[in-house]
């Protein structure tokens, strides 16, 4: 598609000095990220407001992006947490009965800069020829060399806590979709109550958990175990969330003090986090996973799933204690996808077994860890 240059022009700058030229169809202004594509066809409304983006430029490899707006009812999070967002083709006006107001529009709410016009396959090959790399999405396009050297002296993922930006500041109640101020003391009641650390936790999570009648308390990723021991779960999951797992020694403690004391559940970095907690170790992937057609094998009954996953870590199998169960593989890399410590009544999957977007193949799992938390239940009264 030839450049529309009646629109501001924008420019992708990578590491590896890297140019990719095309405009801005939302925002202006410079940003920096690492940058990583997304196979999805739709659910882009969900993707950009997934915390776990948070530190990353996405590009969709889907060429038409747009057609169908922005809704209320499909975000997964309060806000745009990706620092950019890369289209083939920008479709500015959507048509759908649920579309409230455009892509565009929903961009620069939030102050995100959308990129059009660039071969979003060609970009797409590069990064899995030569891994996710560091980049600047601009509208000053005349520097590339100053670009460049920005991007050089930017720090990347590794390393950084990224959590501490999309976690929330003070603890909460989810009731029917709605956040509500945690009461003071918290009463014991009849329905099954799970505290949810929020290390970046997508709505469709606590919807989920919702849905079994569960008792939603969510509290921030810095909570310490006595804490949340104090509010009388039983059961607490570790959600999703952005970046390096290594520096959340923190959120790290607390799972480790809180295991064997509780049934817990992890998802994506909640996984990681996990893995970290028993003694495994991470590592950064080439280019990550990011979509929602990704295949995983559960080991244990041979099934096979397509989940959606976005991450860029991955635990080390052969880091973990002998007795650690691997329930979950990836068969498009036979990287760790899940794992089972049974004697503590702990388990998790580095997929989204909530989707939203994606596959509910695997919403199963909220099941299996209600009824660990009525097992739990049972054995404290």
């Amino acid at each position: 598609m030839p450049l529309d240059w009646s629109k501001p022009p924008a420019v992708l700058v990578l590491e590896d000095g890297s140019v990719y030229r095309g405009y801005a169809f939302a925002g202006r202004g410079e940003v920096f990220g690492e940058v990583v594509f997304n196979t999805g066809m739709a659910g882009y409304q969900e993707i950009l407001s997934d915390p776990s983006y948070k530190g990353q430029i996405l590009a969709m490899t889907y060429p038409l992006i747009g057609n169908y707006g922005i809704n209320s009812s499909d975000m997964e999070s309060d806000r745009i947490h990706m620092d950019g967002f890369i289209v083939k083709e920008y479709q500015a006006h959507p048509s759908n009965w649920r579309s409230e107001k455009s892509l565009k529009d929903f961009l620069e709410e939030n102050g995100t800069i959308g990129l059009e016009g660039i071969d979003t396959r060609a970009l797409t090959r590069h990064i899995r020829t030569r891994g996710a790399m560091h980049g600047v999405m601009s509208t000053e396009v005349e520097d590339i060399d100053t670009l460049l050297e920005k991007v050089n002296a930017d720090p990347g993922l590794v390393g950084q806590d990224l959590v501490q930006y999309v976690s929330c500041s003070r603890p909460y109640r989810w009731e029917r979709g709605q956040v509500y101020p945690l009461e003071s003391p918290v009463h014991v009641f009849d329905r099954i109550r799970v505290v949810v650390l929020d290390c970046g936790v997508k709505y469709n999570i606590l919807r989920n958990l919702e849905n079994l009648d569960c008792e939603v308390i969510v509290v921030p990723a810095t909570t310490k175990a006595h804490e949340i021991m104090a509010l009388n779960p039983h059961g607490v999951l570790l959600s999703n969330g952005p970046g390096d797992p290594a520096p959340l020694t923190y959120v790290v403690e607390t799972v480790r003090n809180i295991l064997g004391e509780l049934p817990i559940f992890g998802i994506c970095l909640g996984h990681q986090i996990l893995g970290l907690a028993i003694g495994g170790r991470t590592e950064k992937l080439k280019f990550g996973h990011h979509g929602v057609n990704h295949p995983v094998k559960d080991l244990r009954s041979g099934r096979v799933h397509i989940s959606s996953q976005n991450h860029g870590f991955v635990v080390i199998a052969d880091t973990l204690p002998q007795d650690t169960q691997v329930t979950f593989i990836n068969l498009n890399d036979n990287t760790l996808e899940g794992l089972s410590y049974p004697s503590l009544n702990a388990f998790s999957v580095q997929y989204h077994p909530e989707a939203a977007p994606g596959p509910q193949d695997t919403g199963y799992l909220f099941k299996d860890f209600l009824n660990l938390m009525k097992v739990h239940k049972d054995q404290v009264v």
